[in-house]
């Protein structure tokens, strides 16, 4: 058969997709989902947008600039109520919040500007400061809830456990690259030695202050650091049940911890009236009441005494009451954008310690969106664990977003991106088009 000629009923699609030929001919349109060409043809699009120069880049921008617009809308929405019942200042909460964002911007612009290999001169600084912080803190600083967490620095509430999160991930992989480019990786030994130590240590330290769920994220960044460098299964299942059992025993000896567990577990019960058994009804209730499409932004009636912590832990709840079924299944879909996004980085930056970073932070900020919405789902027991880039808090929100910055660096190592970066055009916009390789024909 003789090859068809360019141009002889060859017609492409906008981004070079070739379309389906009728029987007779002519050209069969393409489907909007309905039958094989139509799913064929879309999935070929959304891979051909996947496999451009800085795609990664801009989904993980993309993802976190969305959540951030919806979480400082329910801050603002949720903080109204929050302020007045606490006596302070109109708007107070969300003025913090607000400030923590802009700061947050300007230092994830830094990092995603920045080459990996500044991130790891501060590994051990930040090691060292993540360490001194807790310690301060259990000296110094004041129980709320139950647990303590927080330093008063010049008025400002501090929370140094959310910056031993970035502290141990960014240590933890510079400490991996370079006993992988010695070759020493081989030794189980040389892949716990002091990685454990130190994640040990600051898992400690954080459980004294009385901070489950906290301490249950460093485990979690401390395994996918193991999974990433590839250690081997069994190590890996060791390490899980060594640290289940240590979380066990440390909830044993901790009455705080250990009635927050068991208010779960007895949440079903009618008889249940401890605080969390409330924290949690209420917070399903809400969530439920905002049926598919939500009450409206700002029309919450939960967020006026009924769910506590309205504003950080169960954030998720008054989420779901204002909108609805859709609003909290879009925040689920970028949650899921940015994991996806994050271990595509992991999966095809060339440099060791980018890989190590990319993986532990995608993972870390996964499990900890899951946790929270799966507290207020009732599928997990409370245990204070902030929702990322939506709930209150200018610590986690400033250390998140330094997270995602690190990412987008990650993401411009990948391959051609550099080729992609350096494009120019006449004007922005014919630049950005450049970048986003959509003007490229495919290969």
């Amino acid at each position: 058969m003789s090859p068809r000629p360019a141009g002889a009923g060859s017609a492409e699609t906008g981004l070079g997709i070739p379309r389906a030929r009728s029987g007779d001919g002519e050209d069969a349109t393409l489907t909007d989902g309905v039958g094989s060409d139509g799913l064929r043809a879309g999935a070929l699009r959304v891979k051909a947008l996947l496999d451009r120069p800085l795609a990664s880049y801009y989904l993980v921008l993309g993802c976190a600039l969305l959540l951030l617009g919806a979480g400082l809308m329910m801050v603002f929405s949720a903080s109204t109520a929050y302020d007045l019942d606490n006596g302070l200042p109109p708007y107070s909460v969300f003025e913090k919040q607000l400030l923590g964002a802009v700061v947050g911007l300007l230092l994830m612009w830094l990092a995603a500007k920045s080459p990996p290999r500044l991130f790891r001169r501060f590994a051990y600084p930040l090691l060292l400061g993540a360490i001194g912080g807790l310690v301060l803190v259990l000296l110094f600083g004041h129980e709320v809830y139950g647990a303590k967490r927080w330093l008063s620095i010049g008025g400002t509430q501090v929370q140094p456990s959310e910056f031993a999160k970035l502290a141990l991930v960014v240590w933890g992989a510079d400490v991996l690259a370079r006993k992988e480019k010695l070759k020493q990786l081989t030794d189980w030994r040389h892949v716990l030695v002091p990685l454990l130590l130190a994640a040990g240590l600051m898992c400690m330290l954080v459980m004294i202050g009385k901070d489950l769920g906290t301490t249950f994220l460093l485990s979690v960044i401390f395994l996918a650091l193991l999974w990433v460098i590839g250690a081997p299964g069994k190590l890996v299942i060791g390490m899980v049940a060594l640290m289940l059992l240590a979380l066990l025993l440390l909830i044993a000896v901790h009455p705080y911890e250990w009635a927050r567990i068991s208010s779960f577990l007895s949440s079903r019960s009618p008889r249940c009236r401890s605080t969390t058994c409330y924290q949690l009804a209420q917070g399903k209730d809400a969530l439920g009441s905002g049926g598919v499409f939500g009450v409206g932004s700002g029309a919450s009636r939960a967020k006026w005494g009924s769910v506590p912590n309205s504003t950080t832990d169960s954030i998720f709840a008054i989420l779901g009451e204002e909108l609805g079924l859709v609003g909290t299944l879009c925040v689920v879909v970028l949650y899921g954008g940015l994991a996806v996004a994050g271990l595509r980085i992991a999966r095809r930056v060339p440099d060791t310690f980018a890989r190590l970073c990319a993986g532990a932070i995608t993972v870390w900020l996964t499990a900890q969106a899951l946790v929270n919405m799966g507290a207020v789902l009732g599928l997990l027991p409370i245990t204070g664990v902030p929702l990322p880039l939506i709930s209150a808090g200018v610590s986690s929100l400033i250390v998140t977003m330094v997270a995602i910055g690190m990412l987008m660096s990650f993401a411009r190592c990948e391959p051609d991106a550099a080729k992609a970066l350096a494009a120019s055009g006449p004007n922005r916009r014919r630049r950005l088009i450049s970048w986003l390789g959509i003007g490229y024909p495919l290969r």
